[in-house]
């Protein structure tokens, strides 16, 4: 068909991902912050999987325009 939603989830995954892994980079030695969640930095982890998850979702996008061409 026409419509590929793979492109821009891929790119909202993408953007919000990095704003988090970027949060949770600066915020790292924040303790109390940290103190909820047993000490792991949960703003690095899942901005990383989102970051991951909307490359991947980008590439599947650029794989099935070329593939469409």
């Amino acid at each position: 068909m026409g419509i590929d939603i793979k492109f821009p989830i891929g790119l909202m995954f993408t953007i919000l991902g990095l704003l988090i892994t970027i949060f949770g980079i600066m915020t790292n030695t924040d303790v109390p912050m940290y103190s909820r969640s047993l000490g792991i930095n949960i703003n690095l982890w899942s901005g990383a999987g989102m970051l991951v998850f909307g490359i991947i979702m980008l590439v599947f996008s650029y794989l099935t325009s070329k593939a469409k061409k």
